[in-house]
């Protein structure tokens, strides 16, 4: 804790991400700043915040040494960018999803801040060359990647721009470990990082098993709720293949590959995830869990206090 003593994270943007990394960061000691150009929009983020991490303490999981008081203690809201910016050693982006959003966000960071200043974005699939084209010094640039919601999901993929420095890849490490999230690096950019390129070919062959009257949408849900999930949650897809032969991975391969190879070219094309199949796709969905606001939230709360649990087990 005595690391991060005073020092200084600026948060811009104040939605549920901005909010989250606030969470992630206070946890860890640090001072945060969090900033939103919405007049006011801040400063409720900060009620938020405050809400979500008494409810935390009172059920046992609040994450870091300092208490919920502790924590809301080092955290501050701006309206004014330069003034939330001050004394930062590392800036978090969390700006709406939308290329030029960013890149505005950054050419107006960069103006404010010294050269060893990182400066971080939240984005999910924009590549780091694309985010950060306009800022004039890219090697302190990085992407830093959350599954949301990050104070329960701790993984974190860190994706450097082709100019980023490796110490600012190997300084971003060490400060999401010292918060307690689990960074990943990718050793390039990529479209869709790995996360993304991982979720969406699940998310394609079970949108195929669905049209094609293979299976049903809660069934496909339960073959990786009560299946897959089960064991990704505490081991990835290597170790489960190096595990489930019983001489290894190499054992594995002897047995499995041609089946495997067979299974995937009789993969169909990419989905277009529109027209019919996504009307009658998202009809069976409603039907399950109906898309209003009541309904959704309830869900993802749901969602939230399971992680939670999870999150505690894995421990």
């Amino acid at each position: 804790m005595s690391s991060s003593k005073g020092k200084i994270i600026t948060v811009v943007g104040s939605g549920l991400i901005g909010r989250s990394w606030a969470m992630v960061f206070l946890s860890g000691g640090y001072r945060v700043q969090i900033y939103d150009n919405q007049a006011g929009q801040a400063a409720r983020a900060l009620l938020d915040v405050r809400k979500q991490l008494e409810e935390l303490q009172e059920a046992g999981m609040l994450r870091g040494d300092l208490s919920a008081t502790q924590q809301l203690a080092l955290l501050s809201s701006h309206d004014d960018l330069p003034q939330a910016l001050e004394g930062a050693f590392f800036v978090q982006e969390c700006v709406f999803e939308q290329l030029e959003a960013k890149q505005e966000v950054f050419r107006a960071v960069e103006s404010h801040v010294g050269e060893g200043v990182v400066l971080s974005s939240s984005t999910s699939c924009l590549l780091p060359s694309n985010v950060f084209s306009q800022v004039q010094n890219q090697k302190r640039c990085i992407i830093s990647h959350p599954v949301n919601p990050p104070y329960y999901v701790k993984l974190v993929e860190l994706v450097p721009h082709p100019e980023t420095l490796p110490a600012v890849m190997d300084a971003t490490y060490t400060l999401m470990s010292e918060v307690g999230q689990a960074p990943v690096r990718l050793r390039k950019e990529i479209d869709g990082f790995a996360l993304n390129r991982v979720q969406y070919a699940i998310i394609a062959e079970s949108w195929r098993l669905v049209k094609d009257g293979v299976i049903s949408v809660k069934d496909i849900d339960l073959v990786m709720s009560e299946g897959l999930g089960m064991r990704y949650a505490f081991i990835g897809p290597m170790e489960t293949m190096h595990l489930n032969a019983p001489e290894g991975l190499q054992d594995y391969l002897q047995r499995y590959s041609q089946g495997m190879r067979r299974v995937l070219e009789a993969f169909g094309p990419v989905p277009d995830f529109s027209g019919e199949a996504a009307s009658q796709i998202n009809k069976e969905m409603c039907q399950l869990i109906p898309s209003d606001h009541e309904h959704l939230s309830v869900r993802r709360e749901r969602r939230d206090q399971l992680l939670m649990g999870l999150a505690s087990l894995k421990k």
